[in-house]
């Protein structure tokens, strides 16, 4: 069995997950990173995205809005805002966030607006990407 690291996945509403686990990927600023046991101390801002882990060997795959991890050698604990599996998330109602958000883009009324929608866009885009969810231009 390979080597496992406690991780807890929390958000300010409840706990999402907590058990041992092999691997961990999420998306930070600088692009995906990748945990396994063993992995070097460190914290890091999390991405709006999905989050994929491995549990007994099988993948599990969530989409997450932004947060943070912390890093230990042997415990990952990693704090979102909001954490959905995907047969949670509400495919049409995502597929018109993005719509909505895409027509506020476009407006660009002022800069905070502008990184509102951005941030909605990009929720919306990983609730559609981790349900098959076809998406909308």
């Amino acid at each position: 069995m390979e080597n496992t690291f406690q991780l807890s996945i929390i958000t300010p509403e409840h706990e999402f997950f907590d058990g041992p686990a092999q691997s961990l990927v999420f998306t930070c600023q600088d692009g995906e990173i990748g945990v396994m046991a063993g992995h070097m101390p460190m914290v890091a801002a999390v991405m709006d995205g999905d989050i994929s882990f491995k549990v007994e060997g099988q993948w599990k795959t969530a989409a997450n809005s932004e947060g943070y991890v912390t890093i230990m050698p042997d415990q990952v604990l990693l704090m979102v805002q909001t954490v959905e599996w995907p047969d949670q998330i509400d495919i049409a109602r995502a597929e018109r966030a993005a719509r909505r958000a895409r027509e506020r883009l476009r407006q660009r009324a002022s800069m905070h607006e502008y990184h509102a929608a951005r941030m909605s866009l990009s929720r919306a885009m990983a609730r559609l990407r981790v349900t098959g969810g076809r998406h909308i231009d």
